[in-house]
């Protein structure tokens, strides 16, 4: 299920549009929480409760659309609001559902829905308020995906799946290729702020996006990557300093950006043994089947030389025996030795034959061409899966080896001198 929501004023025009009628069928499904009965006079009297309060975008309007291959029966968008009305905190308000039937580019009959909360709380007198509706909203739609077992979206895959020890090799070697965003870096950091309380919390919801929580040079917070790159977590929040300790405490107990920076790096580099590992056996079984395709491909060579043999010899035989037919014996024959018809016929016969083997000659060259041919294409596509193979296995060794030398902290390069003196 699809939802897409956003808050909005201008109840009249929305009323309008969902009662338009260039839809083949509208029901107006379900009003709860008003004292009106249809539409236009709802939306009107949430904009008089809006009134007052200084909420200008006083309705919050969700759509909902199902997958074009699910049957989404009427509980089941009852369900998805329930479910979205709790995520955004309109758990009671005021609310209308309306239903809409359309005849699709497919020229089937599609079914959605819309739903319309009044974001007025009328006992405080004050708008719900609705942060990262985006996020929640999504979050909603995807479990609702998983529930029903219904095809779900790429877009619609948890952000968890960005972390590094998650990445297959093509996301890994186009992850390198690529910058990290600094609006997305902000989005990260801002969600992960949403959804904890406390260090333990904001430090984990970090980790799913691969960045360790660690002290930064001047005793603040910040957040390493697995290059070593460490992000100011004020910063990236949008919160003064003294906000972020007050949630997080203190850093002195979390570790130095050296050491994060080697968890960090060592969490990835397991990812790229697992990876490394994992292009070693798809290489083994790529030269097994390389092998069994080659085998194949020359049964198959030998079989059609075989046929192409077999062809030959059964039609040189018949033709070799039409040819012995013109020759007449007895006293047929005589008669065409002494008229001369015989050595005409002779002459032809020879002529035939000759053209007959330059033909088969002709028909073996071009099967042992093709056969050739296809034999290359074989040599040709092995060599290049060996040298992609041979490059993936290097770039790899080289990830790993920049990974793992992650430099020791101060008092740790102190004591390895001390011991070599």
């Amino acid at each position: 299920m699809i939802l897409v929501g956003n808050q909005r004023g201008g109840g009249r025009d929305l009323a309008r549009h969902l009662l338009k009628d260039d839809n083949e069928r509208v029901v107006v499904h379900d009003m709860r929480g008003f004292a009106s009965n249809d539409l236009h006079s709802a939306f009107q009297e949430s904009y008089a409760i809006s009134r007052g309060t200084k909420c200008k975008q006083h309705l919050f309007s969700l759509s909902l659309n199902p997958p074009q291959d699910a049957k989404a029966r009427t509980e089941d968008f009852e369900d998805a609001v329930n479910r979205a009305e709790k995520a955004l905190g309109l758990e009671g308000q005021p609310r209308a559902i309306v239903f809409h039937e359309k005849i699709g580019e497919d020229g089937q009959m599609r079914r959605h829905a819309h739903s319309v909360w009044c974001r007025i709380d009328i006992e405080n007198m004050r708008a719900v308020q609705l942060s990262f509706t985006k996020t929640k909203l999504q979050e909603v739609a995807r479990d609702f995906y998983l529930d029903h077992g219904w095809k779900m979206p790429r877009g619609f895959v948890r952000h968890e799946e960005r972390d590094p020890r998650n990445f297959t090799l093509q996301e890994w070697q186009q992850c390198k290729r690529v910058k990290r965003d600094p609006t997305k870096m902000k989005e990260v950091f801002q969600d992960a702020w949403s959804i904890s309380d406390g260090k333990t919390g904001f430090a984990n919801a970090l980790k799913a996006h691969g960045l360790i929580l660690a002290r930064g040079d001047r005793r603040g917070h910040v957040a390493v990557d697995h290059n070593g790159e460490a992000y100011a977590v004020s910063r990236y929040t949008g919160l003064k300093a003294k906000q972020v300790r007050d949630r997080l405490g203190q850093p002195d107990d979390l570790p130095s950006k050296i050491e994060a920076h080697r968890v960090a790096a060592q969490r990835v580099t397991d990812r790229l043994l697992e990876l490394q590992e994992e292009q070693h056996q798809a290489a083994k079984q790529k030269l097994e089947r390389l092998r069994t395709d080659q085998q194949a491909a020359r049964n198959s060579r030998q079989a059609e030389t075989q046929r192409l043999e077999g062809r030959q010899t059964e039609r040189s035989l018949a033709e070799q025996a039409a040819r012995d037919a013109r020759v007449r014996t007895g006293v047929r024959g005589l008669f065409d030795w002494v008229t001369g018809k015989r050595k005409q016929i002779k002459a032809q016969n020879q002529i035939e034959a000759e053209n007959a083997k330059r033909r088969d000659e002709s028909e073996r060259a071009k099967l042992k061409a093709a056969h050739e041919a296809h034999r290359k294409k074989q040599i040709q596509s092995a060599g290049s899966a060996s040298v992609e193979r041979k490059s993936t296995k290097k770039e790899l060794e080289q990830d790993i080896k920049v990974l793992t030398a992650v430099q020791p902290e101060k008092k740790e390069r102190r004591e390895v001198y001390r011991k070599r003196r």
